[in-house]
């Protein structure tokens, strides 16, 4: 798909300077910059790059000094970060406009579904399932009996989501995700063998919820696993039964959530982090890759290590561990010394 600079302009209210009828078809680093393609300049040290990009038509900001002359047409916008990100939502939106029912599919007679949604091949769409406005649902998801999808929801390839869960308006599942997926529950018998306990609750995931590639949400043992509204979730994350994750908190990559863990609001988790069970974390709390989480954690602290500790507290640590092979050197020295003095 192509677009003028002319198009792109209108789109984000800017000024062509140079050839507003010049073509591109393709985004690219401002360094990397080939024929037909759309960049951007925001950060003042790729400057240099504007007078040697091949890219058709670059987006600046609109109090950009040209030092040079320059072979790419400028679109003079207001931010040029801000707007290049528009163009990205803008360009994806267009990439996923996808609509229609392909074949086959299989699609429950008892199911219902809105206007505007797209059913990629061989997906399967069970009994009682619900479906929005504006659904995307790519070849080869798995949607089971009485799930609730809401409007302008994206489930991207080979994505499944089990029986009763209810997922909100605006929300993205990506590709490998597992949604409603058996909680880890077992309880030994009395020769010791462990016996499932069965997994009766559902998942709930509220508006603008993204799941990353790879990642599983566990079914709550009774009641709910709950996702709350803005939560960002990377690839390969493991959150279990009955947990419950505040609005707007983000989870890197490779983190995971033992069971009935409760975490608040707009905190920052990074990635690898393991946390266990049965605790409660604060609001706004901030939590460096790699650590162990093993207690309850207050509003607003920042920790660090495993297990883990107040984040100023680990660095001050760190330099002394790092230290001490020369602090044991100097202990031993001053042993030697007192023992000589004695």
């Amino acid at each position: 798909m192509k677009f003028t600079a002319a198009q792109i302009a209108n789109i984000l209210e800017g000024d062509v300077v140079g050839n507003p009828d010049v073509e591109v078809s393709k985004l690219s680093k401002i360094e990397e910059g080939t024929e037909g393609s759309l960049t951007f300049l925001a950060n003042p040290k790729y400057k240099p790059h504007i007078y040697t990009t091949k890219a058709s038509v670059t987006i600046v900001n609109k109090d950009f000094e040209v030092d040079a002359s320059l072979t790419t047409t400028l679109i003079r916008v207001d931010d040029a970060y801000k707007a290049f990100s528009t163009l990205l939502e803008y360009y994806n939106q267009v990439k996923l406009n996808k609509k229609g029912i392909e074949q086959p599919v299989f699609v429950s007679e008892s199911a219902s579904y809105g206007e505007d949604i797209y059913i990629g091949a061989f997906a399967y769409i069970g009994e009682n399932v619900s479906i929005g406005d504006n659904v995307k649902i790519y070849p080869n998801v798995y949607i089971g009996d009485n799930v609730s999808l809401g409007d302008n929801c994206i489930v991207f390839a080979g994505a499944k989501i089990y029986s009763e869960s209810v997922i909100g308006n605006n929300c993205v599942i990506h590709s490998g995700s597992i949604i409603g997926a058996d909680g880890f529950g077992f309880a030994p018998d009395e020769n010791g063998a462990f016996q499932k306990v069965p997994q009766t609750g559902n998942v709930i995931l509220e508006d603008f919820v993204d799941v990353g590639a790879g990642t599983t949400i566990d079914r709550a043992t009774l009641g709910s696993t709950v996702i709350r509204k803005g939560v960002k979730l990377d690839n390969q994350i493991q959150i279990a039964h009955n947990v419950e994750i505040g609005e707007n908190t983000v989870i890197a990559a490779q983190t995971g959530i033992a069971g009935s863990t409760k975490i608040g609001r707009n905190c920052m988790i990074g990635g690898q982090v393991g946390i266990v069970g049965h605790i409660v974390i604060g609001d706004r709390v901030r939590i460096q890759a790699q650590s162990g989480i093993g207690r309850n954690i207050k509003d607003d602290e920042v920790l660090q290590g495993s297990p883990a500790m107040g984040y100023s507290d680990y660095n001050k640590s760190y330099v002394y561990f790092r230290n001490l092979p020369k602090i044991v050197d100097r202990i031993d020295q001053l042993e030697k010394k007192h023992t000589f003095n004695d």
